[in-house]
């Protein structure tokens, strides 16, 4: 079949199941991102692997050594300014973002031949993604599918309200360092397919599809995995056969998809109750005593 032509080529396999690795990464982490509101730190964080993925590639070491330096460093710093200075949790991370890229960019300016490596960083090459780094992808998501099972109940929990969280012993502090910690993995381990600034698109936009759909958690979670699967296939084929950027293609599926999904849910159920203003009822929205993680905590 013509347009599937494309993944008869080794490297266009590659990509393929590289992207369908990040597309399960962000959908199951991304979901408790729009639960929890913590968009602008994921969007902080992508910018926030610039420095240190620089500092690698001058250096000659694993562009993925430094941004996981720096991205531990981004999280680790936004957790001590807010204690230490007591400022919003909001106000830390722009502060840190603000200083994250930066020094990111005072070390590029400082060798005249980065331009390429550059582009690769912000935009990603999931053209050039190797054995190797699939095998990293699926490490990481085993670790990740492993501390979401282990931690769901506290997530739920925190997500709900943190005291309750508390009260039942769920370790609410625990819980969102390792929310964090989840976070800054699937960045660290999503650049190398879509870059820095484009990760945010996986991370946000399925999730949001997904959410007009599904009232449970989980089930959240699996939808928004196959709609940035079918992102991923859908940005690949854009990019072959319209010669544009791979990256960017995936992103802008991932996206295309979330307005679609609102569209059709706001015509085949036109007068669904509407829980928030500007927010019906299953779209991502903040958690309230009706909200997913809500119902979840009760069933746990």
């Amino acid at each position: 079949m013509f347009i599937l032509d494309p993944f008869t080529a080794t490297f266009m396999v590659r990509a393929l199941i590289g992207g369908l690795l990040v597309a399960v990464l962000c959908g199951v982490v991304g979901t408790w991102v729009v639960i929890r509101g913590m968009a602008f730190l994921g969007e902080a964080m992508a910018h926030g692997l610039l420095p240190g993925v620089a500092t690698a590639a001058l250096l000659g070491l694993p562009p993925v050594l430094g941004a996981a330096v720096s991205a531990t460093v981004m999280s680790a710093g936004v957790g001590f300014v807010t204690r230490r200075a007591r400022l919003s949790a909001d106000v830390a991370i722009g502060l840190l973002y603000v200083a994250m890229l930066s020094l990111g960019v005072i070390i590029v300016s400082r060798s005249r031949s980065f331009a390429t490596d550059l582009t690769a960083i912000l935009f990603g090459d999931v053209l050039a993604i190797g054995t190797d780094d699939l095998v990293f992808l699926a490490g990481a998501l085993a670790l990740t599918l492993l501390l979401t099972a282990l931690f769901h109940r506290s997530f739920v929990a925190l997500a709900f309200d943190p005291r309750v969280a508390h009260t039942l012993g769920l370790r609410p502090r625990l819980a969102q360092v390792v929310l964090v910690g989840l976070v800054t993995l699937v960045v660290v381990a999503s650049y190398q397919a879509v870059g820095s600034l484009l990760v945010v698109g996986l991370l946000l936009a399925p999730p949001v599809a997904a959410g007009y759909w599904t009232r449970r958690i989980p089930t959240t979670m699996a939808l928004a995995a196959v709609f940035g699967g079918v992102a991923v296939v859908a940005g690949l084929l854009v990019s072959w056969h319209a010669s544009t950027a791979a990256g960017a293609s995936i992103a802008a599926s991932a996206i295309a998809l979330a307005v679609v999904s609102a569209a059709v849910r706001r015509a085949v159920r036109p007068s669904r109750r509407r829980t928030q203003v500007g927010h019906p009822t299953g779209a991502a929205q903040l958690p309230t005593p009706d909200s997913a993680p809500h119902r979840e905590l009760l069933h746990s």
